[in-house]
């Protein structure tokens, strides 16, 4: 039987996958408009970089005054994320002038950052039993879940309605976390260092000797992740996908949602066997399967492009495992400021990812997916042959 504390957490945690889930819907509907975005708006390729790249930089840009926000005002960060993901939106899709589009793509990247770092805060806080890897992943499960019906809605709807009113009636789920404020003001009542007497003596971990080479690995797995991610999903796919082998805006919707659904699919076993064998070895094994997909994606012909894509989806699910390490080396008063450092990490990368590109051409490209796939699989290796604890 689970005690009142526990049936506290649980809620707190629901509470927290509607708010990632209604807030990446337009998330996951962005990409499949982006090449009509660009023939709408008459944007070049390297315009079209930027926008998608704009996302990445707001999240790097404020990761860490979030982190910083969050060691305060926990409740009020998370309130405030869809408040300014719905300015942003409204900003896009005026159709004003590019930096007026680039200016809504920039707030929606803060609103997700607010999102990301208030919850996974949250979380990381509470986890110090056995499913510390397999909540993380159902918050994460919980996003991926909103950006596969994000790119469901747009896939099903007419091209003639054009892509502002796709991307506002597939983003509309937004509305929804404006009424839970109150509900996150009562289950948020206290900054994250106000409960550190609710944690067990053992969980204020001190810097064990090693830990910061464990947590600068860490790092670097999640901007590998995060390379791959921004650079696949936002960029070449839909891009590649539309040029080279003459997919319609539902056929894109159709391949992104493929590695959506084989994400979700994966992310609670992936969570439960990372509590089971280490989180580490399943790490690998999740790496090498995303740089696997990111060389399919960006160097195969169209089978192994859809393949790609299969094993991209695959790799997303360890998307969140790096981060159960870096709780296990993090003393708690010193959580939301390393959780906010690691973002800017990666969300420097998820900025970096589409920009390059974006501005490469032809064989500068596949290169620099090629970097990418083959960095991938080979710390996957790296994970494999050594686990780190």
């Amino acid at each position: 039987m689970r005690g009142p504390g526990r049936l506290f957490r649980l809620d707190r945690t629901r509470l927290l996958c509607v708010l990632l889930f209604c807030n990446t819907f337009g998330l996951g509907a962005f990409g499949p408009l982006l090449p009509e975005i660009g023939r709408t708006q008459s944007l070049a390729d390297w315009q079209l970089g930027m926008a998608a790249a704009a996302f990445g930089f707001a999240r790097m840009a404020s990761a860490m005054p979030t982190g910083l926000l969050v060691g305060r005002r926990l409740a009020a960060t998370l309130m405030a994320a869809p408040a300014v993901l719905i300015a942003g939106l409204l900003l896009l899709v005026s159709a004003g002038p590019f930096p007026i589009l680039l200016a809504g793509r920039f707030l929606l990247g803060v609103a997700h950052t607010l999102t990301m770092v208030g919850g996974l805060t949250a979380i990381l806080l509470e986890d110090h039993g056995p499913s510390a890897s397999l909540r993380l992943n159902t918050f994460e499960f919980s996003g991926m879940l909103g950006i596969l019906g994000g790119l469901g809605v747009v896939g099903i709807m007419p091209s003639a309605w054009g892509w502002k009113v796709s991307l506002v009636l597939a983003s509309a789920p937004a509305l929804i976390p404006l009424f839970l404020a109150p509900a996150m003001g009562r289950a948020f009542p206290k900054a994250p260092g106000a409960q550190r007497s609710a944690v067990p003596a053992e969980e204020n971990l001190t810097e064990r000797r090693g830990a910061r080479g464990v947590v600068a690995l860490m790092f670097s797995a999640g901007i590998v992740f995060a390379l791959s991610w921004s650079a696949v999903s936002a960029f070449v796919i839909p891009i590649r996908g539309t040029r080279e082998f003459g997919l319609s805006r539902t056929g894109i919707s159709w391949l992104l949602a493929m590695a959506q659904v084989i994400d979700l699919a994966v992310l609670i076993p992936v969570g439960r066997l990372a509590d089971r064998v280490g989180r580490g070895l399943v790490l690998g094994a999740v790496c090498v399967a995303l740089g696997l997909g990111t060389l399919g994606v960006g160097l195969g012909s169209f089978p192994w492009f859809a393949l790609g894509c299969a094993c991209f989806g695959l790799g997303l699910g360890g998307w969140m495992l790096p981060l159960g390490v870096i709780r296990e080396h993090t003393p708690v008063s010193r959580l939301a400021w390393r959780t906010g450092l690691y973002r800017v990490g990666v969300d420097s990368a998820i900025f970096l990812g589409p920009l390059v590109a974006g501005v490469l051409e032809g064989g500068g490209q596949r290169v620099f997916l090629a970097l990418i796939g083959g960095g991938a699989v080979l710390l996957g290796a790296r994970f494999i042959w050594r686990p780190s604890p």
